[in-house]
């Protein structure tokens, strides 16, 4: 069965840090792109950042340079989204995907909610 679980939210200060977790199984971690869209109220869904994207690379939203990392443990099939100098428009519940490199169907987490206090 595939699980996508993600952890880490909560409630947090302008400024503050949080790293979200997104622990997965079920399937091979390397034959898919896996990677954070977030969901604020009344705003569209955006995508945040992924690892392994298509080419092998590693992508962020223009935005959210400088300031979110994404990272991941192979050996804990986990992906990591630091999050450095958060602001209140970071406030959004947070999604980990999983997209398959070859055939393209996906995965999703129930997500996680991060909320930024001013």
């Amino acid at each position: 069965e595939v699980q996508l679980v993600e952890s880490g939210g909560g409630l947090v200060q302008a400024g503050g840090s949080l790293r979200l977790s997104c622990a997965t199984s079920g399937f091979t971690v390397d034959d898919y792109a896996i990677g954070w869209f977030r969901q604020a109220p009344g705003k569209e869904r955006e995508g945040v950042s992924c690892i392994r994207c298509s080419g092998g690379s590693t992508k962020y939203a223009d935005s959210l340079k400088g300031r979110f990392t994404i990272s991941s443990d192979n050996a804990k099939n986990t992906v990591y989204l630091q999050m450095t100098k958060l602001r209140p428009e970071d406030t959004a519940v947070y999604v980990c995907y999983a997209k398959n490199k070859i055939y393209g169907y996906d995965y999703w987490g129930l997500g996680t909610q991060v909320t930024v206090s001013s």
